[in-house]
């Protein structure tokens, strides 16, 4: 075990993934939401997409004691564990897309998902009607399929979430949630298809500690009055991310 982690440490561009992985935490407790967006695109200019995606899921342990017990009491509870329910069982197709593409073609499709998704957050999209049960259900399953093929889990249900009319708080509650179950999740269905290395989950046991700190630390900067600032903040983060992850650069 001490030689895993001493190969792991020692991985080109470890201090990278480390380094992202604390903004990621940042961002996360902060915005409740952009881990993943910020995570991916750098992530995989230095390790495989599934070694990325498997690791930052083991990071999601780290979530549930620093920043999903306060989420949990402001969140509307029975929508969002429905979604993950649902989610949960799209994951599988999503993964099998994942096993069955070049590791090239991924990270671009990460970062096709990530774009689009900042630039529809930046446009402020938003819809008026109250969400059915039937409209929750499909953006559920979109949300587990992308999430099981690109690792950005959180995307569609950001979208989601923003684009309506629930008072920041409970957006940011709803979407913190659902990531961090829907992401822990993906580490056994990854498993089950063969893509879980005992490096993705020794490199994510040792992202757990500074990206909890992390998101603590995002956490107690957020403040609901002020929403237009930690938006656009997480906006220009996750912007950096999407230049500095272009596959051109390397990897």
């Amino acid at each position: 075990m001490t030689e895993m982690i001493a190969d792991t440490l020692a991985l080109p561009g470890f201090v990278w993934v480390l380094a992202v992985t604390m903004v990621a935490g940042v961002v996360y407790g902060f915005a409740g939401f952009g881990a993943a967006l910020v995570y991916m695109p750098i992530a995989t200019a230095f390790v495989p997409v599934e070694m990325a995606i498997a690791a930052f899921g083991v990071t999601a342990l780290a979530s549930l004691v620093s920043v999903v017990p306060r989420a949990w009491g402001q969140a509307d509870r029975p929508n969002v564990v429905l979604m993950i329910v649902v989610a949960t069982l799209a994951l599988p197709l999503g993964i099998a897309i994942l096993r069955l593409n070049d590791v090239t073609t991924m990270r671009w499709a990460v970062l096709a998902v990530t774009t689009l998704t900042l630039v529809a957050l930046v446009l402020g999209w938003r819809y008026k009607a109250v969400p059915t049960r039937t409209a929750r259900v499909s953006v559920a399953a979109a949300t587990g399929v992308v999430g099981g093929a690109t690792g950005l889990v959180g995307p569609i249900m950001v979208l989601f979430q923003l684009s309506g009319q629930e008072g920041v708080a409970r957006a940011r509650a709803n979407t913190l949630v659902f990531l961090t179950v829907t992401g822990l999740l993906t580490v056994p269905l990854m498993a089950m298809q063969g893509l879980l290395t005992v490096e993705a989950v020794v490199l994510g046991l040792l992202l757990i500690v500074p990206y909890g700190i992390a998101s603590r630390v995002g956490q107690a900067l957020f403040d609901p009055g002020r929403q237009v600032l930690y938006r656009r903040v997480a906006y220009v983060i996750i912007a950096v991310a999407i230049i500095m992850g272009l596959p051109v650069f390397g990897g």
